[in-house]
């Protein structure tokens, strides 16, 4: 369905009440019977997954996709570790000179396995009405780091500058279409995993992450398609001078940093959403350790327009729905005692 999502960004920031936003989608598979490695290879499963997702959770702000940050690096050609009960992992590297990065190749959409996400989200559109609809898909940084390997990302950010943003300048390239075949399906938008950001220094975020971002947001956003940024790194509190100017009205933090200590640096027409601890809390808390949180952090961030609770990251598939639930309870308790 068709949205005005700056209107549904600004409808948020008016709301007195917040719903409570969740990155989530593989903990589907405990209700479906399944494992992560046939929801991951199927596009009507994954729309199955979405459904059954957003029944479950009727509260929630939004429905996102699945978080599969080795999906766009699949297409670019590196391998793949799959698992059962887990988000499948990029192993090893394809780029490790200058050489590597020319040669490097930018895939057709629908390469790997990302027709069959797309085919999801065209699919979960028709199945999901009541909210936005986001896919998920990685930011530029971060899928660089995978092509390059994570670790000697980061140090050919000093050593090999010209050979990260060659490969970033096609990573970019690749996103924007990617990005838009998403909204060509009649997805409300997308969230952006940039988490290998996180870990930069600010000059090294903004050169290297931040630049690259603003180019994809402003080949691909529009009134009624919102790009959401998340970084779940430990360094966005430095980083957020520039992290606020890279174009997105929907920021989303991990809990590796005090959202408490990042509110009062938002504007106040940004949306900043985070951040309970998805495997601390939702795969290996309690209902009452969970909803114990929640209520903890709207004590701390609540009175904030612009803070709406969320998971700190994607939920793990194997989290438990007593969990996930007693977030919601968390929330509906909250605003019970204003």
């Amino acid at each position: 369905m068709k949205r005005d999502m700056m209107k549904w960004v600004d409808d948020i920031l008016a709301a007195e009440r917040k719903k409570g936003f969740l990155v989530l989608s593989f903990p589907a598979i405990q209700k479906m019977g399944i494992t992560v490695k046939e929801l991951i290879a199927s596009s009507d499963l994954q729309a199955q997954a979405m459904k059954i997702v957003a029944d479950s959770t009727p509260e929630a702000a939004a429905a996102v996709s699945m978080m599969d940050l080795s999906l766009e690096a699949e297409a670019f050609g590196s391998t793949v570790h799959f698992s059962d009960d887990e988000v499948p992992t990029v192993t090893g590297s394809i780029v490790n000179s200058e050489e590597d990065a020319e040669a490097l190749k930018v895939p057709e959409i629908g390469a790997g396995r990302t027709q069959i996400y797309i085919d999801a989200i065209e699919k979960s559109v028709k199945l999901i009405e009541d909210r936005p609809v986001f896919a998920g898909v990685i930011g530029p940084f971060s899928l660089a780091g995978r092509l390059m390997d994570v670790s000697e990302a980061m140090i050919y950010c000093y050593d090999e500058p010209d050979m990260v943003h060659t490969v970033l300048e096609k990573v970019s390239d690749f996103l924007i279409k990617y990005i838009n075949a998403y909204k060509a399906v009649g997805a409300n938008g997308v969230l952006m995993a940039e988490p290998l950001a996180g870990l930069l220094s600010p000059a090294l975020e903004e050169e290297f992450s931040c630049d690259y971002v603003k180019k994809i947001v402003a080949a691909t956003q529009t009134d009624d398609f919102l790009i959401g940024y998340h970084n779940c790194g430990n360094c966005t509190i430095q980083q957020i001078n520039s992290i606020v100017e890279n174009g997105c009205r929907m920021l989303h933090f991990g809990n590796a940093i005090d959202m408490s200590e990042m509110m009062p640096k938002i504007p106040e027409n940004i949306i900043a959403m985070g951040n309970i601890d998805p495997a601390g809390q939702f795969r290996n808390g309690t209902p009452e350790s969970v909803k114990a949180a929640t209520k903890e952090l709207l004590e701390k961030c609540g009175s904030y327009k612009n803070f709406v609770i969320s998971s700190g990251c994607d939920i793990p598939p194997l989290s438990s729905w007593d969990n996930i639930q007693a977030f919601f309870d968390g929330i509906n308790e909250y605003y019970a005692g204003k």
